[in-house]
């Protein structure tokens, strides 16, 4: 039985169906990782970082957790809305009414995490910043989203490659960077 299955699979009809299984299965796989880079929808659609740098602000204000470990966290609703409570313009926004009802009615709005790395990583944004990278490195120029979505994507390679480029020439400096026990432990 399963030397005739593959006597037909010889056939051209059988290549033809072996062609459309294989088509079948690389379209959901690049499917798949389409769905994982795009911008997950948000409380708040839009938020403008453009709006918010150009004021000054810079990115560990709203980001605290960055320079002190792995998740570089959001501002509290309070913090953002202690502003935005202040400037008329946006205290009767349409854009910002979810987080004017959730700071009123004492519910948290719900973010959806952006640049998420899979279990088996271990990132930690202080390291990154404590050796002297800037946000914009990864995360790309807010000043041009409105929706935060990853530049690029992000995986071992692309980092791996950041990380044997910091290294330069040190060997030492490269032996500890592009250790599998930095970010996999």
């Amino acid at each position: 039985m399963i030397k005739k299955f593959f006597d037909w699979l010889k056939q051209p009809l059988g290549l033809i169906a072996v062609g459309i299984v294989f088509l079948a299965v690389f379209s959901a796989a690049a499917y798949g990782i389409y769905t994982t880079q795009q911008a997950p929808e948000q409380p708040v659609p839009g938020f403008p970082h453009k709006t918010h740098i150009s004021f000054g602000i810079q990115c560990l204000y709203c980001h605290p957790g960055a320079s002190k470990g792995p998740a570089a966290g959001l501002p509290s609703q309070a913090k953002c809305w202690a502003c935005h409570n202040q400037i008329v313009k946006t205290r009767d926004s349409a854009l910002l009414a979810p987080l004017k009802d959730a700071v009123l009615s004492g519910q948290s709005l719900e973010w959806v995490p952006v640049a998420i790395v899979p279990d088996f990583v271990q990132f930690n944004h202080r390291a990154h910043i404590a050796a002297g990278r800037n946000c914009e490195e990864c995360h790309g120029d807010m000043t041009q989203q409105l929706v935060a979505q990853n530049p690029q994507v992000m995986n071992m390679g692309w980092c791996l490659n950041c990380h044997v480029e910091a290294a330069g020439e040190d060997q030492a400096k490269l032996v500890k960077l592009a250790d599998c026990g930095t970010c996999h432990y």
